[in-house]
């Protein structure tokens, strides 16, 4: 599994659902560079059973990370037209109606390949032709990247495991608070929590009191 945080997020053109009914071709997350955070996170495909949980939490505490100034997309394996009609269908049907930020649609898998969550790989038979190990998805990778294009926090769940909502928001806001005072969040720590000058006698200072 690669490690990108510390390195610039991979770039990617590809086709994209914005405000939960429109496609758009060369969708990228260029777009956000020198203006917003970015919650990029993939999970292995439309119409199933944790995704929508997942996809739904992210669009419920969608004013939390506005006031974070950050954006959310989501990224999944399957075609424009797939993530537009699951868009389109009501919540007790199975759909995600009412979601409005970006969902990408990654048909090559290459965006998966290149942040190193596809749960398989290709290789060659003996007769020359292309052949995929494994579960053609991405497992559910999650990555925080900054303003300037670089990735600061990664997580990878495995496909029945959902992630944390509020776990992504509190690595914005240690993120940010890092940024803004040069203090170092220490562990659990949480919005309003003391933080710690990253010397001896920070540490020293935060572990007695």
């Amino acid at each position: 599994m690669s490690v990108l945080v510390g390195k610039k997020a991979p770039i990617f053109r590809m086709d994209a659902v914005i405000n939960g009914n429109e496609i758009v071709e060369n969708f990228s997350l260029e777009q956000y560079l020198g203006k917003k955070y970015v919650l990029f996170f993939f999970y292995p495909a439309d119409f199933t059973f944790v995704c929508p949980t997942e996809i739904l939490a992210f669009q419920d505490k969608m004013k939390e990370f506005e006031a974070r100034n950050a954006a959310v997309v989501g990224c999944s394996v399957d075609s424009a037209f797939s993530h537009w009609k699951w868009l389109q269908t009501e919540l007790n049907d199975g759909g995600i109606k009412g979601v409005k930020y970006p969902l990408v649609a990654d048909l090559s898998k290459t965006i998966s390949e290149n942040y190193d969550v596809l749960a398989g790989h290709y290789d060659y038979a003996e007769n020359g032709d292309s052949i995929f190990h494994g579960v053609p998805q991405s497992y559910r990778g999650l990555f925080l990247i900054d303003r300037e294009g670089v990735v600061r926090h990664q997580v990878v769940n495995d496909m029945p495991l959902g992630r944390s909502v509020d776990e992504a928001l509190r690595m914005i806001d240690a993120l940010q608070y890092f940024e803004e005072n040069g203090e170092v969040c220490p562990a659990n720590w949480k919005k309003g929590d003391k933080a710690l000058k990253p010397t001896q006698e920070g540490i020293a200072d935060y572990l007695s009191n």
